[in-house]
């Protein structure tokens, strides 16, 4: 399943936000990822008609089935990503900024081999 980078970088912010917050607002998204709030609305209509998240009638968002699987996915390639450069030496802004990139074009087969990989040669995904 393939979507717009951009929509998995939304549903992961929702799922980041969600690990510390009962019920995920605009507004929370708004400053997790530092984008207008006119950015987040578009996208949040643009997420619920694709069926990605639900919108209570309090606002409160919620990832479905679909959208957690994505987010899940993005969230752990972010995570290995990042913790492979790490492990290379790379510093850790510019290994999670890296990674942000690399998460969305990295293909499964790729990203297999990369995880089996760092796996057996270094320590576990931190998470």
């Amino acid at each position: 399943m393939k979507i717009k980078t951009s929509a998995e970088d939304y549903l992961e912010a929702i799922l980041m936000i969600s690990k510390n917050k009962n019920n995920v607002r605009a507004a929370d998204i708004v400053k997790h990822t530092g984008y207008a709030r006119a950015s987040i609305s578009i996208a949040l209509k643009q997420l619920r008609e694709s069926g990605y998240i639900t919108v209570d009638d309090k606002r409160n968002i919620t990832l479905t089935d679909t959208g957690t699987q994505i987010a899940i996915r993005t969230y752990e390639r972010h995570l290995l990503i990042q913790n492979f450069f790490i492990a290379l030496g790379v510093d850790e802004e510019t290994a999670f900024t890296d990674a942000c990139i690399l998460e969305h074009g990295i293909s499964e087969q790729s990203f297999e081999c990369l995880s089996n990989y760092y796996q057996q040669n270094f320590t576990s995904i931190k998470r």
